[in-house]
């Protein structure tokens, strides 16, 4: 049984144009990029350029045209299932399931760090205090997974707010950037030589490839088809008007950061926030509440995030529940409220568990542990990219010559190829382990090693599926 079928279990049609677009843009926009970027250097604002032609546009033309050729609940492991056949669908969802397992909590602590901001605590070390931590994590994942359980109509308003609090912060930031341009010079030195980014070395090319996955995330609404007022129309719309909107807050933000903020004093975590404060000082003291206003904002829209991804994956989880893969509870729906709650409430324990692991392991080989299995997480994350573009070229070859389903991308087949090509090949660019690994060797290993073991256990939960189904 698949999820296109008429037997299939019916969902709410509640998400449209408007929450599509909110959607994209809480899924995909993480503000604290901008100042990774900004503290790189002026170069960045030519690498986040070069991301957006080369990653980002082949990323949003891809999930345009398949989910506009296939609308269905399940989004990118439905698309590699139709194309290439139920093995690698599975494998496809299983990485994109399994990742944002590890993904969780990294939002959650994000969410928690930049709270302590809203108070002015954000340089007292609240931030690594667990009793602190561990209760704000736990409690909005509960408030996350509870709002995804009651329905999609609800839970889209979390998506909304979230991103709205993630885009005025980025568009103030711009504006307070725009403003210091007219009436000072720049803090840090700025010329057009700066520009150019040195790709001949390992750091500059791992720089480009993390912050290409920036602009990951357009196909995570795609995986709710079936949920979506008019999908073949809206998906497709709402990347053009979400798309441009994120790479403006990316592009424009980080020039901001480097006009407002000292490069050698920029906060991975709290850049954005550092920017907003410095800019609002040059208005005088009345604008003081403004930056612990966008902390808060910035806070909601990690928790916004968090509610965004725990929807598309438990999607994934649902088809692939339908498909029998997964244990049948996963292909279940709340007979009230018409979700995939088996699917939805399951990641609720796993990501708990992550959690506490991240944060009671401070410190120690747990953490480094931890950190193993993130970075493991990020290159099981490519997987479904390649699917992606790979599926992307394919089908637009088999369409080429059919008239009564027009390609929408630029180019035809051809231009389908040069820009899978491109899209995939950034995708491998990523997976490049950071330079300043100490023993790349044993890093790769154990990552590479880890991530084989993860997609391993994914095989043989297919293999068992698979007989019980034969048999």
């Amino acid at each position: 049984m698949t999820a296109s079928n008429d037997t299939a279990p019916q969902l709410e049609r509640a998400l449209t144009l408007r929450d599509l677009v909110l959607f994209n843009l809480v899924a995909v926009i993480g503000i604290t990029w901008v100042a990774t970027a900004a503290k790189a250097g002026p170069s960045a604002l030519t690498l986040w350029l070069l991301a957006a032609i080369l990653f980002f546009i082949p990323q949003g033309l891809a999930v345009i045209q398949l989910s506009s050729s296939f609308p269905d609940e399940g989004g990118i492991y439905a698309w590699t299932k139709t194309l290439f056949g139920e093995g690698h669908g599975f494998v496809c969802g299983w990485c994109y399931w399994i990742n944002n397992m590890l993904f969780y909590p990294t939002l959650l602590l994000g969410a928690a760090v930049t709270a302590t901001y809203i108070f002015g605590k954000g340089e007292s070390g609240l931030a690594e205090n667990w009793t602190y931590i561990l209760p704000f994590t736990v409690i909005a994942l509960v408030l996350a997974v509870v709002l995804n359980v009651i329905g999609v109509g609800t839970v889209k308003w979390l998506q909304n707010i979230g991103g709205i609090s993630v885009y005025l912060p980025g568009v103030l930031l711009i504006l307070l950037g725009l403003y210091a341009a007219l009436t000072k010079a720049p803090v840090n030195t700025l010329t057009l030589s700066q520009l150019k980014p040195d790709l001949t070395n390992l750091p500059a090319l791992n720089l480009w490839a993390t912050i290409a996955f920036a602009f990951a995330g357009l196909e995570l609404s795609s995986t709710m088809g079936h949920e979506i007022h008019n999908p073949r129309r809206n998906l497709p719309r709402s990347i053009y008007i979400a798309a441009p909107l994120v790479a403006v807050i990316y592009v424009c933000g980080t020039g901001s950061m480097l006009w407002l903020v000292p490069r050698q004093e920029i906060s991975i975590v709290a850049g954005p926030i550092q920017c907003i404060s410095n800019g609002m000082r040059d208005l005088g003291r009345a604008w003081w509440w403004v930056a612990p206003l966008a902390a808060l904002l910035l806070t909601v829209a990690r928790i916004g995030a968090l509610g965004a991804w725990l929807t598309g994956s438990a999607r994934v989880a649902f088809v692939v529940g339908l498909d029998r893969y997964f244990p049948p509870a996963f292909a279940h729906i709340h007979p009230r409220w018409r979700t995939p709650y088996v699917a939805i409430l399951i990641q609720a324990p796993i990501a708990a568990f992550f959690l506490v692991l991240s944060v009671l392991g401070k410190g120690t080989t747990v953490e480094k542990a931890f950190l193993i299995l993130l970075d493991m997480s990020l290159l099981i994350y490519f997987i479904p990219y390649i699917y992606l573009f790979i599926c992307f070229m394919v089908h637009c070859h088999r369409r080429r010559n059919d008239t009564n389903k027009k390609l929408l991308v630029p180019g035809g087949a051809t231009g389908a190829l040069i820009i899978g090509l491109c899209g995939l090949t950034i995708t491998l660019f990523a997976m490049i382990p950071p330079p300043d690994t100490s023993d790349i060797w044993l890093y790769e290993a154990k990552v590479a090693g880890g991530s084989l073991f993860l997609v391993l256990v994914g095989l043989i939960i297919y293999w068992r599926a698979k007989r019980k189904q034969s048999v």
